[in-house]
């Protein structure tokens, strides 16, 4: 199938993905215009005005999310402006309304420093129940979504960050299960330490996972190193940062791998100088860093991949839906680690018995929103 082909064709056809329509499709009368418009609406814009908390009871911000993108980290693409971004956008609103029948507007931003893009947000937010932001470049993303966080009253969720960290997580908790390893106690090397890198660590942390090891394209992030930006100072705390070297040297004893950076990069020969029954989280996409067959073949044990033609997809759409239905229906104000960790330990329990090829359970499972949802609270 080339899918390439087959997206221009769909894409052209349908113009786009996705529309709105009426909640109330009963016959639009005289009566009912005069109460959905002037002059009946005046009373509501009334009552909100009195009392802004009544918002959500009067109008679509109670299932509205706004999805939010500079175009300055797309996918594999990079940055390719705000309208090369609106697909991709409109494919996460496609998402969210299918799997959660969540409403949701595609937004693209024509502005790119962090001042603008906390204004812009800021300004607009009024109109929405809840903020994804998508596809903004590190490090920008990580300050924009902490002010956000801390000058608004919805929730507000980078999910190229936490989605990707809760589905990491929630497959290694069933790794262990297949390896009989204790997460506490590995030896994690992580390579890459950009939104979604910097995310899976500091929530492995909190997990209670205590040896990390951090390599970028400059190998090891450590305290000895001069050439560290202000985000990865930051990251220190939450690393072991006692080696030096290249990600050759983090890798020799390691029991877990994750990759969120470019393919290629693990060979077979620093599979095998792991630690007996490896655990190979291969995220990049389309193209990991070694190819599931290959990680297999050098003797991991098991393989995760960002790929839907592999087992084990860490696929954030697995997590994200949920975790904005239950922000919406439980009225969240704030989307915590303490609710990462819920929903990450719920898409865990769904696979009843893991195996090496069944660590997460599929994007399709009808199970997913509604017990994520009913953890987050």
């Amino acid at each position: 199938m080339n899918y390439d082909e087959l997206a221009l064709e769909l894409h052209k056809q349908y113009k786009g993905k996705i529309t709105s329509k009426l909640r109330d499709e009963s016959e639009l009368d005289r009566t009912k215009l005069s109460a959905y418009y002037t002059p009946g609406v005046a009373a509501v814009s009334k009552a909100i005005a009195d009392d802004p908390s009544l918002m959500p009871v009067y109008t679509w911000t109670n299932n509205l999310v706004a999805v939010i993108s500079d175009g300055s980290a797309v996918l594999g693409l990079g940055n390719i402006g705000p309208k090369g971004a609106m697909p991709v956008m409109e494919g996460k609103a496609l998402l969210f309304k299918h799997f959660a029948d969540i409403d949701s507007m595609p937004i693209v931003l024509d502005v790119h420093t962090e001042d603008e893009i906390v204004a812009t947000v800021k300004a607009i937010a009024p109109s929405f129940g809840a903020i994804n932001l998508e596809d903004i470049a590190a490090p920008i993303c990580f300050a924009v979504e902490e002010r956000l966080k801390a000058e608004l009253d919805i929730p507000v969720f980078h999910d190229d960050q936490h989605g990707t960290a809760v589905v990491t997580l929630a497959g290694l908790i069933n790794a262990m299960k297949v390896t009989g390893k204790n997460l506490a106690d590995c030896k994690v090397v992580t390579i890459g330490a950009g939104a979604a890198g910097t995310a899976i660590m500091k929530l492995l942390h909190k997990y209670g996972v205590s040896s990390i090891i951090a390599v970028d394209s400059k190998g090891i992030i450590g305290e000895t190193r001069d050439d560290l930006n202000d985000e990865k100072k930051a990251l220190l705390p939450y690393l072991d940062t006692s080696r030096s070297g290249s990600l050759e040297d983090a890798i020799s004893g390691a029991d877990i791998f994750i990759g969120v950076s470019k393919p290629g990069l693990l060979t077979p020969e620093m599979v095998q100088s792991m630690a007996p029954q490896p655990i190979i989280f291969a995220l990049s996409n389309p193209t990991p860093e070694i190819m599931p067959d290959v990680a297999r073949e050098a003797g991991a044990a098991v393989v995760a991949t960002g790929r839907s033609d592999f087992p084990n997809q860490v696929n954030n759409a697995i997590a994200f839906p949920g975790i904005f239905r239950g922000a919406l229906d439980n009225g969240v104000k704030q989307i915590t680690n303490e609710h990462k960790i819920a929903a990450a330990e719920t898409i865990a329990s769904l696979v009843e018995n893991p195996t090496a090829d069944e660590i997460i359970p599929s994007v399709f499972d009808d199970r997913l929103v509604p017990r994520i949802a009913d953890v987050i609270r």
